[in-house]
């Protein structure tokens, strides 16, 4: 089992940044590839960015060269830093983990989430 927490989440104006953070716990952590989602009003939730245990990365073309993700596995936490911000960012953000070895970005690969943590952009 995988526990996962996520922080950070909150309202910022438009061109704002925001980070989000999601502590682990339970086995293995550090095998995981994590990754970062997010369900926004009326849409399907979506792939916002992953990071494999040796640090191979992939991001939704969406939030290319505005978000990055890394992750500390000393201390058992994946992060989401999230700048130049967009109304259309509004959403509420989901932390998620895979035993997969590389990253993946299908929602289906991963068996464990956070609750959740609400992001707001106003324009």
């Amino acid at each position: 089992q995988v526990q996962l927490v996520e922080s950070g989440g909150g309202l910022v104006q438009a061109g704002g940044s925001l980070r989000l953070s999601c502590a682990a716990s339970g086995r293995a952590f550090s095998r995981n590839t994590m990754g970062w989602f997010r369900l926004a009003p009326g849409k399907e939730r979506e792939f916002v960015a992953t990071i494999s245990w040796t640090g191979g990365y992939i991001y939704a073309d969406s939030v290319k060269g505005r978000f990055t993700i890394s992750r500390d596995n000393a201390k058992n936490t994946v992060s989401l830093q999230m700048n130049s911000l967009k109304p259309e960012d509004t959403a509420v953000y989901y932390c998620a983990a895979t035993p997969f070895y590389s990253p993946s970005s299908y929602r289906n690969d991963y068996n464990y989430w956070g609750q959740g943590t609400q992001v707001t952009v106003s324009s």
